[in-house]
């Protein structure tokens, strides 16, 4: 939290900041930021959480059900949005599903108390957009190997008139070539919106006990105070769809290469 004569920034926050010295690789510094760091942070943690889930026990336990349930909630969604063949790619919608969770649930954990600021590497566009990309990228090899040059009929709908192709094609590779952005943008927004709300609360929160009318500060921070305890339980609740919307519109582009029309 950055205060500066009494205000606060809310977006100090997703400032990225190098975390001790870098090294030179191709005429390009190369340093560790703090959003590196809570991406590492994000991997060792999910690491453990599989780790100890997979040990397969007679009578499972918490861990390993939790496990299990999300394996098979992504299982699921793979095989109803592409089909059996969904299977293939379930190992990398599901490790994309949980890494997003992970860095933004760590996002949220309120460890200022310890000193430690969480960073939300999910804020950032640069993040969001190369994960978009990377699925993007799949999608198009996995439509040309399985089909060649056919795959561009996926921009002429089945059952389109003659005369209405040179019209409707353009749409829909514009439509085609803007999903990475809006895939990318759609998680960088959400979880932006929601850490800039929170801050601009406590920014009320810490004012309010220290405006010079005691008792209007005070209603004010109390006010504050708790529409940070919804607006907190919300943005989890939204850490979670947000994870679960870039994953579903994964399996959809994939099933666009895997059956196309």
């Amino acid at each position: 939290m950055a205060a500066e004569s009494g205000k606060i920034d809310p977006m100090h926050q997703f400032e990225v900041t190098p975390l001790g010295g870098g090294f030179h690789l191709g005429g390009h510094e190369i340093l560790f930021t703090n959003s590196a760091l809570w991406m590492v942070v994000a991997a060792i943690t999910l690491g453990i959480f599989m780790w100890g889930g997979m040990r397969r026990q007679l009578v499972p336990g918490r861990w390993q059900a939790a496990v299990e349930g999300f394996t098979g909630f992504i299982s699921s969604m793979m095989t109803q949005n592409i089909g059996s063949e969904g299977r293939k790619f379930t190992p990398y919608v599901f490790s994309l599903f949980m890494f997003i969770l992970f860095c933004n649930l760590l996002g949220m954990l309120p460890l200022g108390v310890f000193g430690i600021h969480p960073f939300t590497v999910t804020s950032h566009i640069a993040i969001t957009g190369v994960l978009a990309l990377v699925s993007f990228a799949i999608v198009l090899v996995v439509g040309f190997w399985r089909h060649g040059l056919h795959f561009f009929s996926l921009f002429v709908l089945h059952g389109t008139p003659l005369p209405m192709i040179p019209i409707i094609a353009p749409i829909e590779f514009v439509s085609f070539m803007v999903r990475p952005f809006s895939l990318g943008l759609r998680l960088f927004v959400a979880m932006t919106a929601g850490h800039v709300l929170l801050k601009v609360l406590s920014g009320f929160v810490i004012n309010g006990f220290n405006a010079e009318t005691v008792w209007l500060g005070s209603i004010v921070s109390v006010l504050s105070f708790i529409l940070m305890i919804g607006i907190s339980a919300l943005e989890l609740l939204v850490a979670g769809i947000q994870a679960y919307v870039f994953a579903l519109l994964t399996s959809l582009y994939i099933n666009d290469a895997v059956n196309l029309h």
